[in-house]
């Protein structure tokens, strides 16, 4: 059984697969309470793995099974992830790299969340990612150049306040026009309203 938040379709809105249809599995708990945080995880229902597929199934058009949380690497096995990749889907994680993955993950977004608030209690220990994503606030962006991914996202840290959103995203376009290895990624389904 695994404690899930909720199921739904929607479109990716940030980083690499930015506009993929996908299913997102949302899991309940995280083991980082970070200050910034944005999502309502808390409550959940428990599911079995054949309730998961049968959620899943219910789009079958969606290419991609997005894996989020809270914190997913806290209840991701191999059991699911074969039970998931039976769908034919791609499954895709997004994580704050605290926890060693299982095999059978077909794309990792790994974003720590050291140097925040909150962000600290439990280390980074993945170093390896197909896409790494820093929520950005200004920080020295050297502290995450050990990391070995093939793409790298800064995404502007979304607050409530918006005179320190609009900041928040001009530190971003900053930090990439000086350094091109990373690129700027928005939460575009905030900008288009939808989940």
């Amino acid at each position: 059984m695994y404690p899930i938040n909720e199921i739904f379709h929607s479109l990716q809105g940030e980083g690499f697969n930015t506009g993929v249809a996908s299913v997102f599995v949302r899991f309940s708990g995280c083991n980082l309470r970070c200050a910034f945080c944005d999502t309502e995880h808390q409550s959940h229902t428990m599911m079995s793995l054949p309730e998961i597929v049968d959620e899943v199934m219910k789009f079958p058009g969606a290419p991609l099974i997005i894996l989020t949380g809270g914190e997913p690497s806290l209840y991701v096995d191999v059991p699911l992830l074969k039970a998931l990749h039976l769908t034919g889907k791609k499954i895709a994680i997004e994580t704050n790299g605290t926890r060693p993955l299982p095999p059978g993950i077909d794309w990792v977004t790994l974003s720590p969340k050291h140097g925040f608030p909150g962000g600290d209690i439990v280390p980074c220990v993945l170093e390896r990612c197909d896409e790494l994503k820093v929520v950005y606030t200004g920080q020295d962006l050297s502290q995450y150049d050990h990391i070995a991914a093939e793409h790298r996202f800064l995404q502007p840290c979304y607050v409530e306040d918006e005179r320190q959103c609009k900041h928040n995203v001009q530190l971003c376009v900053d930090a990439v026009m000086r350094n091109p290895q990373w690129r700027l990624s928005l939460q575009t389904h905030r900008l288009l309203g939808i989940k």
